[in-house]
């Protein structure tokens, strides 16, 4: 059936900054997603990956990164494995951390798969990603691994990735092949924003984003293109995501 709306009086539907979007819920490839979608209709300009943080779940990034999805972004939003809809994946023996790194590895490792079956449904977009702490550190991760993104921000996180409580073999392995502070130059020259809190009790400033972002820093200049890191910090912000580091991030991902 085909409805005829009075614009008017339109469809009531989900908007942010007066701009309607669609959110849907799908299982790319096993992972349980929720996609903020644009308008029909409207061109798809890209993809982006959103990454939540441990102990967390998919909804509560709902509505955060929307303005996206209003101007032509395919907003994604997997449940982390062992988070939300997939606890039940979680292996027994883990302390906390390893628990953390764990559902990381995971992360990154089913991502070609999540992509390939997002080109099905909307073609080939470019690809980018954004994540918050353990969010974060996947976000830094697929920078490495995924020639296909084309942009990525880093938000209250390291690159530090200092574990002594991590003791699975095969989680030391990841840490030590993709830590950011020893492997930055994997991460340029794609756009990369690094962005923290300035009373992060999670990640203190001296010991998580300076080192990172000193190591990014002369990544991206040896690259030639000291321009596509970017790096800021927010005065009285503890462990979240703020809202204007937020918009900051949405400014970003959006420039041309």
């Amino acid at each position: 059936m085909t409805r005829i709306f009075n614009p008017a009086d339109p469809h009531a539907t989900p908007m942010v900054n007066g701009a309607p979007y669609r959110v849907e819920r799908r299982v790319l490839a096993g992972a349980p997603c929720v996609l903020e979608l644009p308008p029909e209709e409207t061109p798809i300009r890209a993809s982006c990956l959103v990454f939540h943080g441990a102990w967390a779940a998919k909804e509560g990034k709902l509505g955060v990164y929307s303005t996206l999805a209003a101007q032509g972004i395919v907003v994604v939003i997997p449940d982390a494995p062992l988070h939300g809809e997939r606890q039940a994946e979680t292996p027994v023996g883990l302390n906390a951390r390893e628990y953390v790194w764990e559902s990381v590895r995971r992360s990154v490792a089913e991502m070609p798969a999540v992509l390939e079956t997002l080109d099905d449904l909307f073609g080939v977009l470019p690809v980018w990603v954004t994540g918050s702490s353990m969010g974060g550190y996947v976000t830094l991760s697929l920078l490495q691994t995924l020639p296909r993104v084309q942009k990525a921000a880093a938000l209250i996180t390291s690159g530090v990735w200092h574990e002594p409580e991590v003791g699975v073999p095969e989680l030391r392995a990841f840490l030590e092949q993709y830590r950011p502070v020893a492997n930055a130059v994997a991460c340029a020259p794609a756009p990369l924003l690094l962005a923290s809190g300035e009373v992060d009790p999670a990640f203190p400033l001296d010991l998580h984003h300076t080192p990172t972002a000193a190591a990014l820093r002369q990544a991206y200049a040896g690259a030639g293109a000291p321009e596509r890191f970017q790096e800021a910090t927010f005065p009285g912000v503890g462990h979240y995501t703020s809202q204007r580091m937020r918009d900051l991030t949405v400014r970003f991902l959006l420039a041309e």
